[in-house]
């Protein structure tokens, strides 16, 4: 059974840097058997409804990637969607009372295409998209998640592309050390996850240490706790990565569920 990812998709120009993160990235996918399909929930597709696309060829969408790096606005990701996997999500949902609608005109945007251009350059594994609800709460969020986990049981790789520290008015180009409120809200993240604190999670808007500079934007961390819901099974949390870009910018990749990973 594979196990779920929250990876954060960084900055609009992560599929042209080379760092620690992007290495990380690179080595991460040898590690792990070849999923059937990918089903990644995206906070670059926001909505008030779960949407699920079904679109067979989706376009790449470039939403802010040209102003990080002009090479990236000719970006392509030609993945494939795969409908009958749309569909069965959509009863899966809906098997747990939770509404959602398909969509067959959404594009694979950068949250999608970022990480995955690393992961999987050549794009020859069916991905369907699903947004994101911010207005949702955390337990909402986890429950979605929870829903979906019969699919890993099919190989599919259900991935959160998010943010947990992701405030664009707080980046630092010139500053490579994190502020000590980044530092402190990730932490007390970490403690949460390792220890599957879910009761301190589902509040994290109330518990969490400087949550206001650290979530401007729910639907950025809406996607941990999606990937966390999905390997609710185990109940295991491991950090694989964590660092920091332009200042307060945080990379990291929760794995859910647990496997051993293959040096390759």
């Amino acid at each position: 059974m594979l196990p779920t990812f929250f990876i954060s998709h960084g900055h609009p120009g992560l599929a042209a840097q080379e760092d620690g993160f992007t290495a990380f990235l690179l080595r991460l996918t040898g590690s792990l058997p070849k999923p059937q399909a990918i089903v990644l929930f995206s906070a670059g597709w926001e909505s008030s409804v779960q949407k699920i696309s079904t679109a067979i060829e989706p376009v790449t969408l470039h939403d802010g990637a040209a102003e990080a790096d002009p090479f990236l606005a000719l970006h392509q990701y030609p993945v494939k969607g795969e409908l009958t996997l749309s569909l069965h999500i959509k009863q899966l949902l809906e098997n747990e009372g939770i509404g959602c609608e398909t969509d067959d005109e959404r594009g694979v945007d950068f949250c999608a295409w970022g990480p995955l251009s690393i992961l999987y350059p050549d794009a020859n594994i069916p991905l369907v998209m699903l947004s994101v609800n911010p207005r949702l709460t955390a337990e909402e969020q986890y429950r979605i998640g929870a829903a979906l986990a019969p699919l890993r049981e099919h190989e599919v790789l259900i991935v959160g592309s998010g943010g947990t520290v992701y405030n664009l008015a707080k980046l630092d180009e010139n500053n490579p050390v994190p502020p000590e409120w980044a530092v402190a809200f990730e932490e007390w993240v970490a403690e949460q996850l390792e220890t599957w604190n879910v009761d301190a999670l589902f509040r994290y808007d109330e518990r969490a240490p400087y949550v206001e500079a650290a979530v401007p934007l729910p639907g950025h961390f809406a996607p941990l706790l999606l990937a966390m819901g999905a390997g609710e099974a185990s109940r295991r949390a491991k950090l694989l990565h964590h660092s920091f870009q332009l200042g307060a910018l945080s990379l990291s990749c929760w794995m859910f569920g647990g496997m051993k990973l293959e040096k390759k």
